[in-house]
């Protein structure tokens, strides 16, 4: 069918249903939700069979729900309604919750369901539950949506008769004042549920150091314990602030009045405030973890951006992980994310974004070029989570890549204003993906599942799974590599692919060329990677659809 994803942006979900959708054999184009002149223009253009909406933040004009059938992705039981579905199971603690595909009509989210389903609650944040447990169902729910409509006879339930939940009811909108957190009564449970029904969006705001923040990326503390409310550590990025019962590690705060309202590392925010505190080893977003022969190098920051700091934190660990008497590291990323590249928001606050930015990328270029010449260990790059830009590269600088069955991968930089990017693309690229291959990945600028990863060579096995059983399989499967009966035969085709590679052309080459673009990029004439990364930093919404998206567009 032709199927019109209509967004307010291209989001995880959005992307995920995107490459399932048309791996089904459906034609898809997308169109950002501006305003109902343009989704009018948009349904127009491409004369859709169906309407998808799997992340609106406003009701589609009656004068397209009234003509199509348009479907919308509720995060939420049958019979939920309202914006903020998915931050009252949290605060109230839901032990199950779902997904619903419900048609449109003049009651928001009140709709015939097409389809529903279920998941398990885990503790964790909003949009980690978001990416994971809803994206799943979702795809599950919409998969079947599409199919009974295809069908032609299949008649949706009407909303009452479905509603037979007692939790499924309108709620309103979640305010501030519904999480607020009130440390001298509140345990670190409370807390943690609070701060986690916001996370990433809109943060919980709260008073620290004096200033009005929204706080973001809290985790427990085991042992430390103060006088409620107060802070008592800080460990690298996060600062640490006791709860009634003990504590949490906060890790980013947003300043609202700060020149930099945006999301940054707690420390960097609060800087002098907090340098009083004494520097405990409490939130460790990269840690080392070994299982016989087998190392495992997690770098779980948050929302996978890294910064020139974690990238030399990072390559020091890499480092010191290589010196183990192991055979195998396998680099395990996150559980949301494997990397995204360059952190966008430290460069946008840095006196010099210039300066940050190429300092950031080489930083990222250090790490990359450690791993590809690595020649003591088998490296694998292991996706639970998503990658994009620079750390789908970064990722492939590794000798496997596995990743996790519906992981998305975004392997293109020009979104950011054109940038060239770097992460030694152009030496690995073509060397997994054959020239043709790079040069269509690089200017395709589309989501890729794992399918079409596998067949593009970023991608080498795929892992099924989830969470538990997905990190039983990945280490077998790295056991089972240090284990092979022909390692050191791998160890040497290794050695001597590097040798022959560094005499035909050399990785001092690759890097000196994609710095010397990206260099343009960062201080050359064309601002326009400047204004892109300010965009993205400050949620500029878009003003228009990019037409890589919107195929109808681009006919038209």
């Amino acid at each position: 069918m032709r199927i019109l994803l209509l967004v307010h942006a291209f989001n995880s979900l959005s992307q995920r249903l995107f490459v399932e959708l048309r791996q089904a054999g459906h034609e898809i184009s997308i169109e950002f939700d501006i305003n109902d002149a343009v989704t009018e223009e948009a349904v127009r253009l491409f004369q859709p069979e169906l309407i998808l909406a799997p992340f609106l933040k406003r009701a589609i004009p009656e004068s397209v729900w009234r003509r199509y059938c348009c479907l919308v992705v509720h995060p939420g039981i049958p019979g939920d309604r309202g914006p903020s579905a998915l931050d009252w199971a949290i605060l109230n603690q839901e032990s199950h919750w779902g997904v619903t595909v419900l048609q449109a009509n003049e009651i928001m989210d009140g709709g015939d369901i097409w389809a529903s389903a279920d998941f398990p609650m885990r503790e964790a944040t909003k949009a980690s539950l978001y990416r994971h447990e809803v994206t799943e169902a979702a795809v599950g729910a919409v998969l079947q949506a599409v199919s009974r409509y295809a069908s032609g006879d299949y008649r949706p339930i009407p909303m009452i008769q479905a509603n037979t939940d007692h939790r499924g009811c309108e709620r309103p909108m979640m305010r501030q004042r519904d999480r607020r957190i009130n440390w001298d009564k509140d345990d670190t449970q409370t807390v943690l549920r609070k701060i986690r029904s916001a996370d990433g969006a809109p943060g919980v705001l709260d008073e620290i150091a004096g200033r009005e923040c929204y706080l973001y990326d809290a985790h427990p503390e085991s042992t430390l314990t103060g006088f409620p409310g107060s802070l008592i550590a800080r460990s690298e990025a996060a600062i640490c602030r006791a709860t009634t019962d003990g504590a949490v590690w906060i890790g980013h705060l947003c300043d609202r009045a700060s020149e930099h309202p945006f999301k940054l590392p707690a420390t960097r925010v609060l800087g002098d405030s907090v340098s009083f505190l004494p520097e405990v080893e409490g939130y460790q977003p990269i840690r080392y973890e070994e299982r016989g022969p087998v190392g495992h190098l997690h770098f779980d920051f948050y929302n996978g951006a890294m910064s020139t700091e974690q990238c030399r934190g990072l390559l020091a660990a890499y480092r010191q992980a290589l010196k183990r008497p192991t055979r195998v590291i396998v680099l395990q990323g996150g559980v949301d994310f494997w990397s995204n590249g360059m952190h966008l928001n430290i460069i946008e606050a840095a006196d010099s974004t210039a300066d940050e930015s190429w300092a950031n990328i080489n930083a990222i270029d250090d790490l990359a070029q450690a791993i590809i010449e690595t020649d003591s260990h088998l490296t694998v790059a292991a996706l639970h989570g998503n990658a994009g830009a620079g750390g789908v590269f970064l990722a492939r600088a590794a000798d496997f890549v596995w990743a996790r069955e519906g992981v998305i991968l975004n392997p293109h930089y020009k979104d950011m204003g054109n940038l060239h990017g770097s992460e030694f693309w152009s030496y690995l690229l073509p060397r997994h993906a054959g020239e043709e291959g790079a040069r269509s990945i690089m200017q395709t600028r589309l989501p890729m599942g794992i399918g079409e990863a596998l067949t593009a060579g970023l991608v080498d096995e795929r892992i099924t799974g989830h969470f538990d059983a997905y990190y039983q399989r990945l280490d077998v499967k790295s056991q089972a590599l240090a284990a092979s009966g022909d390692f050191h035969e791998q160890l040497e085709r290794k050695r001597w692919r590097r040798q022959v590679d560094e005499k035909s052309k050399s990785i001092q080459e690759y890097r000196e060329e994609e710095l010397a673009r990206m260099y343009q990029n960062f201080y050359g004439f064309d601002p326009s990677y400047h204004v892109a990364r300010y965009n993205f930093v400050y949620k500029v919404p878009k003003s228009r659809t990019p037409l890589t998206l919107a195929q109808h567009r681009r006919a038209s």
